[in-house]
C-alpha cells in the first residue's frame, strides 16, 4: 500500500465516521423531537439534512477517486465499497429521521386526545440502539455486535406490524383524530425502515471484515 494510498484511506475513514456520527445525532435529535414535543428542534434536524447530503456526496466521490485512481483489491477494495454502501444507508437514515422530525407539531398537538395501546417509546429506543451498534461495530470492526444488530431488525419488525394493526383499528373507532393516528402510523413506518438501513450497514461491516455476503443469506439456505 502506497503512503498516498494509505492517506486516502484514512482520510475516507475519518469522513464516514463523521457522517456516521452526524446521522446518529439527527436520528438523537429526531426522537428527542417526538418525545418531548420540542418543535424548535424539529425544525432544525430537517435543516440539518442538507449538511448531511453534502457530506454522503463527498464521502462517494471520495470512494470514486480511490477505486479509479488505486484500483484497490482484496482487504481494501472490500473496506471501499462497503464504505460506498453505508455512505447510502447513512444518507437514507438522516431522510428518514428528517420525516419523523416533521410529525412532531402534529403529535404534540394530539398527543392527550387520543390513547393509543402502542409503546412508542420502546420501539424509539430500540431502533437507536440498533443505529448506534452498527456504527460502533464499524468503528471497531466488531462481527458479532453486527450480527446482534442484524438479529434485532426483528423486533423491530414485530414491533411496527403490531403498530400498524393498533393503529388501523383506532381509525375506525377515532376518525377525528385520523391526522394524528397517521403521523403515528408514518412514524413507526420510518422507524422500521432505519432499522432495515441499520442492517444493512451491520451487514456491510460483516461484508467488509470478513468478505461474507450476508445480505437475504437465511432466504438462500
Amino acid at each position: 500500500m502506497t503512503k498516498h494510498f494509505q492517506n486516502e484511506i484514512e482520510r475516507l475513514k475519518k469522513k464516514i465516521l463523521f457522517l456516521a456520527a452526524l446521522v446518529e445525532e439527527s436520528l438523537r435529535g429526531a426522537v428527542k423531537s417526538i418525545t418531548e414535543d420540542d418543535i424548535n428542534l424539529a425544525d432544525k434536524i430537517v435543516k440539518s439534512d442538507q449538511e448531511i447530503d453534502s457530506l454522503e456526496v463527498e464521502v462517494e466521490e471520495e470512494c470514486l477517486k480511490i477505486l479509479a485512481l488505486h484500483q484497490p483489491v482484496a482487504a481494501d477494495l472490500r473496506y471501499v465499497i462497503a464504505v460506498l454502501k453505508i455512505n447510502n444507508d447513512l444518507e437514507r437514515i438522516a431522510d428518514l429521521a428528517a420525516n419523523i422530525a416533521k410529525r412532531t407539531p402534529t403529535l404534540s398537538r394530539r398527543r392527550d386526545s387520543v390513547i393509543i395501546p402502542f409503546d412508542l417509546t420502546s420501539m424509539l429506543d430500540h431502533v437507536l440502539s440498533m443505529v448506534r451498534e452498527s456504527v460502533t461495530a464499524l468503528v471497531t470492526n466488531d462481527v458479532a455486535k453486527a450480527n446482534q444488530v442484524c438479529i434485532d431488525d426483528d423486533v423491530v419488525d414485530t414491533q411496527h406490524s403490531e403498530a400498524f394493526h393498533i393503529i388501523r383499528d383506532h381509525l375506525h373507532t377515532n376518525p377525528d383524530a385520523i391526522d394524528y393516528l397517521l403521523s403515528l402510523l408514518n412514524v413507526s413506518r420510518n422507524l422500521e425502515r432505519i432499522a432495515d438501513h441499520a442492517t444493512n450497514i451491520a451487514e456491510d461491516v460483516i461484508y467488509m471484515i470478513e468478505g461474507d455476503i450476508v445480505r437475504h443469506r437465511e432466504n438462500n439456505e
